[in-house]
């Protein structure tokens, strides 16, 4: 991406403007766009207090019941539908796995509601005349300013530039607080919690994201059963339908797999390469699904309308990061297909925190991932240009993108007949692109408080690991004081710096090969003192992240960049995902699984209260 500085202060509209320049680098298009009023279509369970079992079903954005029945994977799927809207339960249930076993979903949902706009008011001698803050968004840059007067200001002038009127900064915490959701895990399996937040970019959000806790029971019928946790975020691009396949669909392929590999091993422990291989598979058998299983269902049919709902989760990509959490072996396995990453915050004994990445990120520029793509494709010279895969897709590894898996015979005969993308010129072994992860293993220390950031690549272009890891100290530290809930949780931790970041700096996090921000050199941010860019004052820890990756205690940034409408808001940043995971053994041991209201968005606690339950529950044998 092209450096962009920061513009000179200068006058016009009769207003004083601060500039910000633009990346000239546009997003690709979606294949298919969604509709707005759609609902979501993951599928949760239930449990029958009748039957003793638990059933899965589908639930529309209302909670309506679309079907209802064992879900079967022959059986034909409920219609992708983007995340942006609420999926119904915020904690559902499911059984089935080695042997028995209870299955929590916590809500990956949101809802979209309007943003009311708020004016201040400036005292004349004529009387009370408002005064509002504006933004100018150019062709490449940006323009605050204030605009004395009641009449309207969102209007396009003759230079092409649009003028709308800029989020105050509750608007804006408001809108940065839309999607966001917290849980309390008491289960006393080794996580306290983990928090979870969204903000898009693109409309619809491209970015996914999935939550799911398993209890397995222990082959020795007097021993306690352990937790098998997932996290998973999934960074869509040219589209949102691959990731909301991914959102559906990817915990469930592996922990099947996991659950056959345990299950055919001595005292359901199976070796570390056993756990890497059925993750691996579950990986791929779902790509199977979406880029070849999908053409011959499409090619059977000869219908576009089935073409349509087949071929769009694999003519779309995207990339996806899963961590899964054995609490009996304490051991975090983190999957990565693409350039989304995993960060591991860990105090040490000065008392700062030091950041340790759990994946690295999978593109054109990782020279291993050239390297590799070389031997697989000899003799092609541009196999990797200028960073991407024949000069067009970024990441190396992801699911879908199908253009880039397909021979160009088939993809020329469903384009024809169907319809598709352009094939590159450059095309010529295929596939070029694998959705199979690089997967890594880590000893967990609950007892030391450590914690997990995940996140699409949308925060990582903003923020460095030890900028992450630091913030998310910062706000432990905050804790402290506080008369939430969460303070008992993070008690133990409370200590460190009260001036700085408390993280201690890596020079292997600096050669790591991981992209490094690019949005600070866009925006100017380079070389700010941290103390003066970043600020704490949100309950929820992601947000805490996606408010300083915006610019922080620059407040006129933040709802600058919260301003923008999409497409525009895609040449100043990506959609954002954020997860982060504290693993510990304090707080009631309950056995339920807890929203965190004072953490979430009122629309999703309001939609975990309806009836759905925060407890486990077991099926009766």
């Amino acid at each position: 991406m092209r450096r962009a500085a920061v513009k000179a202060l200068r006058t016009s509209y009769q207003c004083t403007f601060r500039g910000l320049r633009a990346s000239r680098r546009g997003s690709p298009l979606p294949l298919l766009q969604s509709s707005k009023a759609a609902s979501s279509g993951s599928p949760t369970a239930h449990y029958n207090p009748r039957l003793g079992t638990a059933t899965a079903r589908y639930l529309s954005s209302t909670g309506a019941r679309d079907s209802s029945g064992t879900h079967h994977s022959s059986a034909r799927p409920e219609p992708l539908r983007s995340s942006m809207y609420v999926r119904g339960a915020f904690v559902t249930l499911l059984s089935g796995l080695v042997a028995y076993g209870a299955w929590y979903n916590s809500g990956d949902s949101n809802n979209e509601s309007p943003i009311a706009s708020t004016t201040s008011v400036t005292t004349t001698a004529t009387g009370a005349v408002p005064t509002r803050s504006v933004l100018v968004i150019g062709a490449d840059e940006l323009h605050t300013g204030t605009f004395v007067g009641d009449g309207p200001i969102s209007k396009t002038t003759s230079d092409n530039e649009r003028v709308v009127e800029m989020l105050s900064p509750e608007q804006a915490t408001r809108k940065l607080r839309q999607y966001e959701q917290s849980v309390y895990v008491n289960r006393g399996q080794g996580v306290v919690r983990y928090d979870v937040s969204q903000l898009p970019s693109n409309d619809p959000i491209e970015d996914d994201h999935a939550e799911k806790i398993v209890e397995v029971p222990n082959k020795a019928q007097s021993s306690d059963p352990s937790d098998w946790m997932f996290w998973g975020v999934y960074d869509g691009h040219s589209g949102w339908t691959t990731s909301a396949k991914l959102r559906q669909a990817l915990i469930s392929f592996v922990a099947r797999e996991l659950n056959e590999t345990y299950k055919s091993s001595p005292d359901l422990i199976p070796s570390a390469a056993a756990v890497e291989s059925a993750i691996k598979t579950g990986f791929t058998r779902l790509d199977d699904e979406i880029v070849h299983q999908s053409v011959q269902r499409v090619l059977k049919s000869n219908n576009r309308l089935v073409a349509a709902e087949h071929l769009a989760p694999a003519l779309s990509g995207s990339c996806a990061l899963l961590s899964f959490y054995d609490s009996k072996a304490k051991l975090l396995r983190v999957a990565c297909t693409g350039d989304s990453r995993a960060v591991l915050g860990r105090r040490s004994e000065s008392g700062k925190w030091t950041a340790t990445a759990l994946s690295t990120d999978q593109t054109g520029s990782n020279p291993d991932e050239a390297a590799r793509l070389r031997r697989e494709h000899p003799g092609e010279e541009h196999v990797v240009r200028h960073g991407r895969v024949l000069g067009g897709l970024e990441p190396t590894r992801a699911f879908g993108d199908a253009s880039y898996k397909w021979s160009r015979e088939l993809s020329e005969k469903l384009r024809e007949k169907f319809f598709g993308r352009s094939v590159s010129p450059l095309l010529k072994t295929p596939p070029y692109v694998t959705a199979e992860p690089v997967v890594t293993t880590t000893k967990i220390e609950p007892e030391k408080g450590d914690f997990v950031v995940m996140a699409t690549d949308g925060l990582w272009e903003m923020l460095t690991n030890e900028e992450v890891v630091g913030l998310v100290g910062k706000w432990i530290e905050s804790q402290a004081g506080s008369s939430s809930k969460s303070s008992g949780y993070f008690s133990f931790l409370q200590k460190g710096s009260k001036t700085a970041l408390p993280v201690e700096s890596s020079e292997s996090e600096k050669n790591s090969g991981n992209k490094t921000p690019i949005r600070q050199r866009q925006w100017g941010a380079t070389g700010t003192d941290p103390m003066e860019r970043f600020v704490v004052q949100d309950k929820n820890v992601a947000t805490h992240l996606v408010r300083n990756a915006l610019g922080g205690k620059n407040q006129e940034q933040v709802s600058a960049l919260l301003t923008l409408p999409s497409p525009f808001s895609r040449r100043y940043r990506d959609d954002l995902t954020v997860q982060v995971i504290f693993f510990g053994y304090d707080g009631p041991k309950t056995g339920e699984i807890v929203v965190n209201k004072e953490a979430t968005a009122a629309a999703l606690a309001a939609a975990a209260a309806d009836g759905n339950r925060t407890g486990p529950v077991k099926p009766k044998l």
